[in-house]
């Protein structure tokens, strides 16, 4: 039975996958109706159902529109197969409890930032009012109104760490280190994690970023470095091997 709830968390993924991939687009760019028929992003034409349907269609097309012929962006079905796994792995590390819908809410988060910042430097503020509700609702039942009173004054904490470093870090290069939404984020991580694992998260953000900022700064000096993906990871990896403050304070040796 445990394999076949995995099968079904892997299906589920690759579903919501594909619609992760539409909402990042949709709500980063202007000219795009978030609620609109899917669309050949070359040639416009409206998709029928089958067009649709996550990984099936890109092979049935053979990877090209079937209008314009123009090539289908490949990072459509790879980030459909991996939210399926993904998915799959969070239920496989939580199995049915409320860290579980908290899980399956970072990946998705991931996803969506991912395909927003990566593609347009946005993080849209609608995704972080959805998933800071989502996280409230979930910390509500799981820790009762004490609890999650705890977890929004530790996201208002984070918030303002990460505020700070923003000013500092736009003040001492005379440019913009920080995007809002990044800073933003840090609520909502709040939410999830206490100060210690949440301003982990932005150190080991910044560990994982450096070497791709290296490459980008190499390559063109004035790049911009997307830096939510990368916080997003850091959250992803802190919150999935259940780190805790006293482990870390163990380690530190104090």
């Amino acid at each position: 039975m445990f394999f076949v709830y995995l099968l079904l968390f892997l299906l589920l993924g690759i579903i919501l996958g594909s619609l992760f991939v539409t909402l990042g687009i949709r709500l980063s760019d202007e000219d795009e109706k978030v609620f609109s028929r899917n669309h050949c992003d070359t040639c416009y034409h409206k998709l029928t159902f089958l067009e649709t349907i996550p990984i099936i269609s890109y092979l049935f097309l053979k990877g090209k529109c079937r209008y314009c012929h123009k090539k289908i962006d490949i990072k459509n079905p790879i980030i459909e197969i991996s939210t399926g796994i993904l998915y799959a792995l969070t239920f496989y590390v939580f199995g049915f409890s409320y860290e579980l819908l908290i899980g399956l809410g970072i990946i998705s988060l991931l996803v969506i930032v991912c395909v927003s910042d990566l593609t347009y430097l946005v993080i849209p503020d609608e995704v972080l009012i959805f998933f800071s509700g989502y996280f409230i609702v979930i910390q509500y039942l799981r820790l009762g109104l004490t609890g999650l009173f705890e977890h929004i004054i530790m996201g208002i904490f984070l918030f303002t760490i990460m505020y700070t470093i923003m000013l500092v870090g736009d003040k001492l290069l005379k440019k913009e280190c920080l995007g809002g939404g990044d800073v933003k984020m840090m609520f909502l991580f709040g939410l999830v994690l206490d100060p210690l694992l949440g301003t982990l998260t932005i150190f080991l953000g910044s560990f994982l970023a450096l070497p791709i900022s290296i490459v980008i700064l190499k390559r063109n000096k004035n790049g911009v470095i997307p830096f939510g993906p990368f916080l997003l990871l850091a959250f992803t990896l802190v919150y999935f091997t259940k780190l805790t403050p006293d482990m870390i304070i163990n380690w530190l040796g104090f």
